[in-house]
């Protein structure tokens, strides 16, 4: 067989790459894996909420808070998986499945994150096209630095410090998100999602106050919507704070703009479930409708394809995730602290 009749051999560098994926059978879809998967996550939060109600007006609530927390950024986790099409390939189930997980289940807007995350996906880690590196808090480079103005200006300067600290906010940040999208036109489902995001809203707060006195019900608050802010945001942190990042028209293809822009996040089952399968980031990025269960088995594909081409391909343990990207973000901020 000559080179210019095996696929295996022709096309650009990730049509090769994609070709010896398919080959492996990791694009193939998971539907035992999934629902077993909602139904271990669906269970544990009924679980969560039924213990709620049976506990009372008791500071026990404070461990439901914190357990909560962590089942709404595993529902998060499914949502993302449904926005991918990792779990059905039809629009309209993974719509009404989106929906009913994340707007109803943890009151984020299915179709506001799906919106946003896609245009990252397509151009991460760009300045001006990444919607996750706006310096609309924090600024992510020194040139972003030398034009802040406002908050950013403000907390750009310790920003390193501020990080986690600011995650707390995040859950709040996610609701009110979606609040201002359903009010605008132009997001699909417009209607829906805001009756799905106004009953959450509605039941979760109806709860805490008929279950807890006032001064309960705003601690459970605090505690649940902070540690979930904390824990989505300690899950996105790892995947490309710290990395390059990318202005203009980079002359980068496919392959290189995603797998250079990403870092993955080694550990073993633990990790793979508290990050939901997005510690193998560069092969998410790469292939983002694969089911998470396959990420693992497609890393040392793509590590070894990676060293065929020379190209970086970047791994490290999840502190040192953490430590490259607040050190970024110290350093990106030095502008401002050197204009005081």
């Amino acid at each position: 067989m000559t080179t210019t009749e095996n696929p295996a051999l022709t096309g650009s560098d990730f049509a090769r790459l994609s070709h010896r994926i398919s080959a492996a059978g990791l694009m193939a879809r998971r539907p035992g894996y999934y629902t077993a998967r909602f139904a271990v996550v669906g269970g544990l939060f009924a679980a969560g909420w039924v213990a709620f109600a049976l506990l009372g007006n008791s500071w026990w609530q404070l461990a439901v808070a914190a357990f909560q927390a962590v089942m709404f950024a595993q529902i998060a986790l499914l949502s993302h998986d449904l926005a991918h099409k990792q779990v059905f390939r039809r629009r309209r189930p993974t719509e009404i499945a989106g929906m009913l997980v994340g707007n109803l289940g943890i009151g984020m807007s299915y179709g506001w994150w799906m919106d946003k995350h896609t245009r990252h996906h397509a151009n991460p880690n760009h300045e001006e096209l990444d919607p996750d590196v706006d310096p609309d808090i924090l600024v992510w480079s020194k040139d972003q630095a030398r034009n802040a103005s406002g908050v950013a200006k403000f907390i750009g300067r310790y920003q390193a410090f501020l990080f986690f600290p600011l995650l707390t906010l995040e859950g709040l940040n996610l609701h009110v998100s979606g609040i201002r999208a359903v009010r605008k036109p132009g997001l699909r489902r417009r209607g829906v999602e805001a009756a799905l995001l106004a009953t959450h809203v509605v039941v979760y707060l109806t709860a805490l106050c008929t279950v807890l006195s006032p001064g309960m019900a705003l601690l459970f608050f605090a505690v649940h919507q902070g540690l979930w802010g904390v824990y989505m945001g300690s899950i996105f942190a790892p995947n490309h704070k710290g990395m390059p990042t990318l202005t203009g028209q980079p002359e980068l293809d496919f392959l290189r703009r995603q797998v250079l822009t990403s870092r993955n996040v080694r550990g073993g089952l633990v990790t793979d479930v508290a990050l939901g399968g997005l510690n193998y980031q560069i092969e998410h990025h790469l292939f983002p409708s694969m089911p998470s269960r396959h990420l693992r088995l497609a890393q040392p594909i793509v590590e070894g394809y990676c060293a065929e081409l020379g190209v970086p391909y970047l791994q490290t343990s999840l502190v040192e995730s953490y430590r490259q990207a607040l050190t970024h973000l110290h350093e990106a901020g030095a502008p401002l602290r050197n204009r005081s």
